[in-house]
């Protein structure tokens, strides 16, 4: 079930007005988490199951770990929680891909292995539900927040619907406080929360899937070298695609959480205005780079003499979370590697005065924005031989033909434009300060352009593109 489905659309108004009715408040968090898994389980029932299992294991043991007598048997319960959570995770996500590396080792070393294939179905959103209840155990164990009043409020905690399958990722201490009260549906509320979700599903079906996505399928699709401009256009697309599918779906998870009267963290603050590699890790998919910021970068010495590598290990790992592929690893590698030198050459430069000028943030936002595109080239490509190609393609190394249509093109040109438009207008603003200080009927035209452009397109229910991590 996809945001972007009429099976959603009467999925959710059904949950709105079973939550309008319902008296009790135990009664109400019961029958969300019901939903829930009904839910996740449209994907395929049986992992319905398994996040119940490691839902209540997680309870089980974080509820042990806060009552240990000492560090010993507390440090147990962590490690216990660890190596089931990412051992499952390990699995399911990455077993197909650590068979076929090891196969390719033997027969680099003439070695002729052919197992039988693992078939390894990959449940929808083990990576985001993962990072939570990991996130839980973790400031469990340092003693950062109590655990669950209920596993009633755990598991719904995990499992809640607007977040479940693709964020953001949600912590504990940010979520289960909301649980301790009645959460009610009210008017401002409701009315500010399907604003939001008509504006996700606008960047999802319209910007993303109609405007974008044909121009990049062109390009990554194509079986040879494409122009110059083509694949540097293609890129441009991909780049506006994946914020408009990513950025649409978590406006839409916090557009229908409010609907209900619960907050989710933001996600995105205008990326694509960013100045600096670091800049844009802080405006890019905040609630995952917060993540491994707090639980795998500080611990790891990011904060003394060991941040080169502490970083370098943090952007590889953060690039193998989003897929079990050299493509994922190359693309965080990129990332750490952009990151590590600009930390060396703002320690050199940084105090330029020409740095804060209009024309020199122009100049680093224009760099940034470049240098995101070609990492993001390792990202969208099938395969490293591709990606290469497209990358040798964008530098004018090897001859090619065009393969966008003019229409294609305009599209691109119109779209980004308009969104690295908006990106730098916004930059140091707040969607809701901007709705504020518009008119009300200036609004309401805006949300009546958006929901017939949406009917206009009939999108086919395409998925989001970070379900598939």
């Amino acid at each position: 079930m996809v945001f972007n489905s009429v099976t959603f659309v009467v999925f959710f108004a059904s949950v709105l007005v079973l939550y309008r009715l319902l008296p009790s408040w135990t009664g109400k968090k019961l029958m969300l988490l019901v939903a829930s898994y009904l839910f996740y389980g449209a994907w395929n029932p049986p992992f319905a199951l398994l996040l119940a299992l490691t839902s209540l294991l997680d309870y089980g043991l974080a509820a042990r770990m806060w009552r240990a007598p000492n560090p010993r048997t507390r440090r147990a319960y962590l490690m216990v929680s660890l190596t089931v959570n990412l051992g499952v995770l390990s699995y399911f996500k990455y077993g197909n891909f650590a068979l076929a590396n090891f196969v390719a080792l033997m027969h680099s070393l003439g070695v002729e292995y052919r197992p039988a294939p693992l078939d390894i179905v990959l449940p929808v959103g083990i990576s985001f539900y993962t990072f939570e209840t990991l996130s839980y155990t973790l400031d469990v164990y340092r003693k950062k927040l109590k655990p669950a009043a209920s596993v009633l409020d755990f598991a719904l905690f995990v499992s809640f619907f607007p977040h479940l399958v693709a964020g953001p990722i949600v912590r504990a201490a940010d979520f289960l406080y909301q649980l301790e009260r009645e959460r009610f549906i009210e008017a401002r509320r409701l009315g500010w929360g399907l604003f939001m979700m008509t504006l996700g599903l606008f960047e999802k079906m319209v910007l993303a899937d109609t405007m974008l996505a044909q121009a990049a399928d062109a390009v990554f699709g194509n079986p040879g070298p494409t122009s110059q401009l083509d694949s540097w256009l293609g890129t441009i697309a991909f780049a506006g695609q994946i914020f408009c599918d990513f950025a649409g779906y978590t406006t839409c998870a916090i557009g229908a959480s409010l609907c209900f009267g619960f907050y989710l963290v933001d996600n995105f603050h205008f990326p694509y205005a960013a100045i600096g590699l670091r800049d844009f890790w802080r405006r890019w998919h905040m609630s995952l780079s917060t993540w491994l910021r707090d639980y795998l970068y500080i611990p790891l010495g990011g904060n003394r003499r060991r941040m080169r590598l502490a970083l370098m290990l943090t952007m590889v790992l953060g690039g193998l979370w989003h897929g079990a592929s050299w493509n994922f690893v190359i693309w965080g590698t990129l990332h750490g590697l952009f990151l590590v030198a600009e930390r060396a050459l703002s320690r050199r430069f940084g105090a330029a005065a020409w740095v804060e000028t209009r024309p020199g943030r122009a100049l680093l936002g224009t760099l940034t924005f470049a240098l995101v595109c070609l990492a993001w080239v390792f990202f969208r490509a099938k395969d490293l031989p591709q990606a290469g190609m497209v990358i040798a393609s964008m530098l004018g190394v090897i001859p090619a033909t065009p393969v966008l249509s003019s229409v294609n093109v305009a599209k691109v040109v119109l779209v980004t434009a308009g969104l690295i438009g908006a990106h730098v207008a916004l930059r140091d603003r707040r969607l809701e300060d901007l709705a504020r200080a518009t008119p009300a009927p200036l609004l309401t035209l805006a949300w009546t352009g958006m929901l017939f452009a949406i009917v206009l397109t009939q999108g086919g229910g395409d998925a989001f593109i970070y379900f598939q991590f």
